[in-house]
């Protein structure tokens, strides 16, 4: 869990991006706890970058023919889900992404999910982006930038509105695929989706101001 400063940073961008786009932050945080534990950057060869997931799979499919051989003769790309592992560490999974980006970088970052909600690289035409790599550009800017690619996500088919709604076997099954029960996807947003509201009261509630004790009325 990232340091009460950093959360505090996360927190606020998660209002911010309520603001702009009016996807309630309670949503937003809930989705990132669960898939980044709230960790808006890592460390990596002395530059903070956005936590990330290479899938070999999407990567495989997505590249034309000639690159694919290569990628597949360098373990970057493989048909079967998951049969390209992710390094332990985001160190180590930034420099599979530079490996598969020197093969073909546009389906390298499509097939690439990203920030705080792990959004996937190849959503960046529904999501308003020119490109993967524009898309990968945002998520690497801030954690605003990381809100607003997963706010833009979260209103495609009103994944937003079914969190809000407390539909979470709904919300799991869009989001994470049918499987989500067994690793009680449903249970884990239901958790971070009522930590998140109480995260959020409990600021509102700090945020505003005490009265002045002491302070004389007009009767003096």
């Amino acid at each position: 869990m990232p340091d009460s400063n950093a959360i505090a940073t996360i927190v606020e961008a998660a209002r911010e991006t309520e603001t702009r786009t009016g996807v309630r932050a309670a949503v937003l945080l809930a989705v990132a706890s669960v898939e980044t534990n709230l960790a808006g950057s890592a460390s990596v060869d002395g530059r903070l970058e956005p936590l990330i997931r290479f899938e070999g799979h999407w990567f495989d499919k997505l590249l034309p023919e000639a690159k694919r051989r290569q990628a597949r003769v360098a373990g970057l790309s493989d048909p079967r889900a998951g049969a390209v592992r992710n390094p332990a560490t985001q160190a180590g999974r930034w420099v599979l992404l530079a490996r598969a980006a020197a093969i073909d970088a546009e389906a390298a970052y499509a097939a690439t999910s990203w920030g705080l909600c792990q959004v996937m690289g190849f959503h960046w035409k529904r999501l308003g982006f020119p490109s993967a790599a524009a898309l990968a550009a945002e998520a690497r800017r801030s954690a605003d930038g990381q809100f607003l690619i997963a706010a833009r996500f979260l209103k495609l088919g009103n994944l937003d509105r079914m969190l809000a709604e407390r539909r979470f076997a709904d919300f799991a099954k869009a989001y994470n695929g049918p499987a989500f029960a067994k690793n009680r996807y449903d249970e884990k947003i239901a958790a971070a989706f009522a930590g998140a509201e109480r995260r959020l009261l409990a600021g509102a509630a700090a945020a505003k101001p005490s009265p002045a004790i002491g302070k004389k009325t007009a009767k003096g």
